[in-house]
């Protein structure tokens, strides 16, 4: 059974297989950007922090578009989910994070759900088929040699906590939310 802290996100598993650990780590900094974007209007989904043009709202669309990428696109070799099929990046590498305030609260929390579960979907298929170690069938060649399902997980950790930080100061700045 999950064990859940007070934010009820769940607990990574103290004793597991490589696997588990690295999926309850990826659960956790999940959980821990949904605490941190909870029950905010769309002010605080836009709000920022200091000179930094990040908001809350920009985040959530960037992960989804992190998840989207990673495990649709580059683990799978799939096209692009909507919206991101139709961005033109050149014109706005940034566009997910620029154009989060044109979205409702709603929308940008359900993209980022859908995002992940179908990231959840992807990754647990990738694993019965092959595991860990199993190389991303859509990573481009021009990039080189094609990352792990391990390498991803790993990325996707990272890229969650790092972010995760800038939401503890985001979440901070608009109501006085703190917590790790």
């Amino acid at each position: 059974m999950t064990q859940l802290d007070q934010q009820g996100r769940p607990e990574p598993p103290f004793a597991a297989d490589e696997t588990a650990t690295l999926l309850g780590f990826l659960d956790y900094q999940r959980a821990t950007l949904a605490w941190k974007c909870a029950g905010l209007d769309a002010a605080g989904l836009s709000a920022t922090a200091g000179v930094s043009s990040m908001t809350l709202g920009g985040m959530l669309k960037h992960l989804a578009f992190v998840e989207d990428i990673w495990c649709s696109v580059r683990l799978r070799g799939r096209a692009p989910h909507p919206p991101w099929d139709t961005v033109d990046w050149d014109a706005d590498p940034d566009w997910d994070w620029h154009s989060a305030a044109e979205d409702t609260p709603e929308r940008l929390h359900a993209l980022w759900q859908d995002a992940v579960a179908r990231s959840r979907s992807l990754v647990a298929e990738f694993l019965a088929a092959g595991g860990l170690d199993g190389l991303a069938a859509g990573y481009p060649a021009s990039r080189g040699a094609p990352p792990s399902l391990r390498w991803i997980l790993f990325h996707l950790i990272e890229e969650y906590a790092r972010h995760n930080g800038h939401a503890d100061l985001l979440r901070e700045s608009v109501d006085g939310l703190t917590g790790e």
